[in-house]
């Protein structure tokens, strides 16, 4: 029976990937063209939002069920922060967060053949091994904010360990936050982990469609905060969504 498991999963992962390409290869010339001119990232992100990311979740089984436990005013600008332990969390971001953000993601992903092209052009890539490599997402996230973008970061900066509920939060997000005045609204993602785990090949073979969901909560603001109190802010919304995604059932 463990062996059939394996299998079904090993295959329904291989068909996650299928989906990501196709969906990708169909808009291909159109996200190009999105590309010649910054402004016109809102294309790609609402590419990835309404078509990209429903239909690799759909096509893999999964039901999107997307709550704002508050009100977000979307003519205003936010810096939106997630927990990330699953290849989905980045679909659910994308049909959680109404308006176009620009996401910081990890400097390994240029790599991959084509998709590179789109990915190091329409988001903000960080090495977080280089200083240089980190000062220079604060550069290019005052950039897109001036354009008039959010701001999408997985906080606690890497993928944990299956056993690790809600890793320590990296300074950036709130930095980036405190620096240009921006609100933080944490969104919680308390099913994506145990519906498709990142390490489903490391002896941890689970995962199953059903419902996945997504809750977009209140804003913290940072209004007169300083950089002094970074790390009072930081902790306070590490606190709040650990405790948040306990009552809702995240492991």
């Amino acid at each position: 029976m463990l062996f059939i498991r394996k299998l079904i999963l090993g295959l329904w992962n291989i068909w996650f990937y299928i989906l990501a390409g196709v969906g990708f290869f169909l808009f291909f010339p159109f996200l190009l063209v999105c590309l010649t001119r910054e402004k016109w990232y809102s294309g790609i992100y609402y590419v990835g939002r309404f078509f990209w990311s429903p239909f690799i979740l759909l096509g893999m089984g999964f039901i999107p069920v997307i709550k704002h436990k508050a009100k977000i005013d979307y003519s205003k600008q936010y810096m939106f922060v997630a927990n990330h332990l699953s290849m989905i969390d980045i679909m659910m971001v994308f049909m959680t967060v109404r308006k176009p953000g620009v996401f910081v993601g990890k400097m390994e992903l240029d790599r991959i053949p084509i998709f590179a092209s789109i990915y190091k052009r329409g988001a903000i890539l960080v090495n977080r091994d280089s200083a240089t490599s980190r000062k220079s997402v604060y550069k290019q996230a005052k950039r897109k904010l001036a354009i008039g973008f959010n701001m999408i970061i997985y906080p606690e900066g890497l993928v944990p360990e299956p056993n690790v509920f809600l890793a320590p939060f990296k300074n950036g997000a709130f930095s980036i936050a405190i620096e240009h005045q921006i609100p933080i609204v944490p969104i919680t993602l308390p099913d994506c982990k145990k519906r498709f785990p990142f390490q489903f090949s490391q002896k941890y073979w689970v995962g199953n469609p059903g419902v996945v969901r997504a809750n977009v909560h209140a804003p913290f603001s940072t209004k007169g905060l300083t950089q002094d109190d970074l790390p009072a802010l930081k902790e306070k919304v590490h606190q709040f969504m650990s405790e948040t995604l306990l009552k809702e059932g995240y492991k």
